[in-house]
């Protein structure tokens, strides 16, 4: 296992941490925390639930926490607590969303959703796009699904996809008069953005608390961002958008965008990222956390505060993580809350999410994110005097793609290899 060195803005520790012998989960420790049975390798054929019914939504939820009290948020002790296989049999699974009436939704990178129902994955696909969706390289496909956030009234989802010939696709879809089906022939295109090579996609979609919709996409591909995508406000890759796909068709731009008079891009909110392969607001504070894939050193975590302004510039290429990259003048960025070295087995992080699970108290406002690479899991927190501290919690074995929650606050971590974890209490 690599334990990460000190590093100058997240205090690393190892809790719980197991050591990862294979890429098999479950290592040499029972304290891996994930099940005994190794994941059958993804195929073609329909995925399969292996649990009962998901639990009904939690009745107690923690309380609205302020600002002191999420200063003094603990990371929890891990060995009470494991990652529990829900579903497997995907192929290249990449994410997991969720609609308020319990649904869980499954993304397949080849650009197919299944739904989960009451533990069951459901026979027929959600959404079959594979005849528009490119996946043949390994940062392409299906990338992003997002619901409005009044899918159950209105019936609109919203996805990230590279089309045939590479560029990146932002649309909509609606959903059909047949349950758990989405009409394929209802797409809306809302953006298309070039894409001059086949890496660095980025690929999140969330809509924030303000009601817009936020899109991630990495600085272009290649290395060293050749470029300068990054810190060009003349171009969408590298960047976080903001765009209002309610007051308009296809979307309309935020007045209070940073560039919405001139300067830059209108679509613009952050700039300066890699690969912001996952991002997440924390649903009760409205903390914006960002997982940028680093280029060959450090990986890192940014953060915005709810209520931050646009234009936070996060400072690739001019840095990785806190580190100059191709200059020595780094004034005026953002740094990141934490960061890691990409040595040993480390090699891409994957953005997570705040736990808000009502059935495990211990986790509130915790934020959980991995590595793809390693199938470390580490969780992140505030310390009493204000610092970020975070530690390695669990060592999973598994390739981390993604994580996701459900209604009631559960948190569910994705496995690249068609398998869908939950996480629960017990060791």
């Amino acid at each position: 296992m690599r334990l990460a060195g000190v590093l100058p803005v997240l205090a690393i520790t190892t809790l719980g941490c197991a050591l990862i012998d294979s890429a098999i989960p479950g290592g040499s420790d029972a304290t891996d925390v994930v099940p005994a049975t190794p994941i059958p390798p993804a195929t073609e054929n329909q995925p399969t639930a292996t649990l009962p019914a998901l639990p009904p939504t939690a009745t107690e939820v923690p309380p609205t926490e302020t600002a002191t009290a999420l200063a003094a948020i603990e990371l929890p002790d891990p060995s009470g607590f494991r990652w529990a296989e829900v579903a497997n049999g995907f192929a290249r699974a990449l994410g997991l969303e969720a609609t308020p009436d319990g649904r869980l939704f499954v993304l397949e990178q080849r650009g197919v959703i299944w739904v989960i129902q009451d533990g069951v994955v459901l026979p027929d696909p959600f959404l079959d796009i594979r005849d528009r969706v490119e996946s043949s390289a390994f940062e392409q496909g299906l990338l992003g699904l997002a619901f409005h956030p009044q899918f159950l009234a209105n019936g609109l989802l919203y996805v990230n996809y590279t089309r045939f010939g590479g560029d990146t696709v932002i649309a909509r879809f609606s959903a059909s008069a047949e349950p758990n089906r989405a009409d394929p022939g209802s797409e809306l295109v809302l953006l298309v953005v070039d894409q001059p090579f086949a890496n660095h996609n980025g690929g999140g979609l969330e809509f924030g608390p303000d009601g817009f919709l936020y899109i991630g996409l990495g600085d272009g591909g290649s290395a060293n961002d050749p470029f300068g995508n990054g810190q060009s406000l003349d171009t969408l890759l590298g960047k976080l958008l903001r765009v209002d796909i309610d007051s308009a068709e296809p979307y309309a731009i935020p007045a209070d965008n940073p560039f919405a008079s001139g300067g830059g891009r209108p679509e613009i909110w952050a700039y300066g990222l890699r690969n912001p392969w996952r991002f997440s607001f924390d649903p009760e504070t409205g903390d914006l956390y960002i997982g940028d894939v680093g280029q060959n050193s450090w990986e890192e975590i940014d953060f915005l505060p709810a209520g931050s302004p646009g234009g936070v510039n996060f400072g690739w290429n001019q840095r990785e993580g806190r580190h100059p990259f191709v200059t020595q003048n780094t004034g005026g960025l953002t740094d990141p809350i934490a960061e890691y070295a990409n040595t040993g087995f480390a090699c891409s992080v994957t953005g997570g999410l705040v736990a808000r699970d009502g059935a495990l108290p211990e986790w509130a406002g915790v934020y959980l994110f991995g590595d793809y690479c390693s199938g470390e899991v580490w969780g992140l927190v505030r310390d009493a005097t204000g610092p970020w501290q975070g530690a390695v919690l669990f060592g999973t074995g598994l390739s981390v793609s993604s994580f996701g929650s459900g209604p009631d606050g559960s948190v569910y971590m994705v496995h690249h290899g068609g398998a869908i974890f939950r996480l629960e209490r017990g060791g």
